[in-house]
Formats: C-alpha cells, structure tokens, sequence
C-alpha cells in the first residue's frame, strides 16, 4: 500500500542536506573569488582594446581649434609637428567675410578629427601681412611633415553665403585632406564591459 506521505531513502535526505545546508566560509570566499577574478578579466580585456585602439591611432591627439598668436608659433605648428599629423592653418582677420563662419566650422571638425591638428592665426600676427590682404581671406593652408599639400585662398568662395562644419570637410575630403574619422567609443557604449 502506498502512503501519501513519500519516504525518503538515505541518498535523497543526503542530497537534500548538502543542498538546504548553510555555505561555508570557505566556499563564499572561493565563488566571491571567482566573481572577482571575472571582473579584472573583463577589465583588463576592456584596458587592452583600449591600448590596442591608441597604438593603432597614430600620432598625437588634439580636439580643438588652436589659437596661434605670432609667426613663430605657425613655423613651430607646421615643423615641429609629428611627420603623420596633417597640420590645418586657416589665415583669417576679425571683420572679413567667411572667417568667422570658418573658425566655427573648423571648431567643430578638430572635435571629429582629433589627430588632425587644426590652427588658425590673425594674418596680420603672421609677419607676413601684406600677403594676406582681405582680398584672399579666409585662407587655409594645409601641411604634413612640414611640406605644404595644399592652400586655399579665399576658400569661403567654395561655399554658399551660409556654410557649416559638413560643407568644409566636404570640401577638404573632395581633396583627400582629412583621414577617416575615428571611432568615438569601443565596445558596447557603457562602461560596463562587454560579455560574451
């Protein structure tokens, strides 16, 4: 006859002990180990992505629209720059139409392109005024490894009355100037790493 209260054989109330039983000490600290151990993994694999980005990406880092203030600051910008940085100069002066325009685009462009180095500087700080009337402004000339690529002179003429940040790397992409844009975030965009 069967009863409806189930007896349990030997092995099953074993089973059941070993299951509703407190952890140890020990035990805790071995799975709380683990759980740390996993963390630093996914730390250190998140560290060497980023290690891995930033020699990928050569040369220096930049980000912004640098002031030059005399002409000996543009000959150290050009020279002395890294021989794979692309140096962007634009020659300007307060009142001349499209320099102001420029420098805002150009503001936002070093944003996206950080290891492209871009400048500008008043035409009368440069020394060499007389050759920068506002006849040629706004003016950009564009250099690497010391050599100049390309100049521009009167460069707001290429675009419309209104231009913005997209018109001028069009512009300067249409001549292969500026490199592929990086990439902002690795990995899934939190700062949680990733999980596989």
């Amino acid at each position: 006859m069967s009863s409806p209260h189930r007896s349990f054989s030997r092995d099953d109330k074993d089973t059941r002990e070993r299951f509703c039983r407190k952890m140890s000490m020990q035990e805790y600290e071995l799975i709380h180990a683990a759980q740390e151990d996993e963390s630093c993994l996914q730390q250190y694999r998140k560290r060497c992505m980023q290690d891995m980005h930033q020699r990928l990406s050569f040369g220096p880092k930049f980000g912004f629209l640098c002031e030059l203030q005399n002409g000996e600051q543009f000959l150290e910008a050009v020279e002395k720059e890294h021989k794979t940085t692309t140096v962007i100069v634009h020659i300007y002066e307060d009142g001349v139409k499209g320099c102001e325009a420029l420098n805002s685009s150009l503001t936002c462009l070093a944003a996206e392109y950080p290891t492209v180095k871009f400048c500008k500087i008043k035409a009368s700080s440069t020394g060499a005024g007389e050759r920068f009337s506002s006849e040629v402004l706004p003016s950009l000339l564009v250099y690497k490894a010391g050599e100049l690529l390309s100049n521009f002179i009167s460069v707001s003429e290429q675009f419309n009355e209104e231009f913005f940040a997209v018109d001028v790397e069009a512009f300067l992409n249409e001549y292969g100037l500026l490199p592929e844009r990086e990439l902002r975030v690795l990995g899934n965009g939190t700062d949680e790493p990733d999980v596989e």
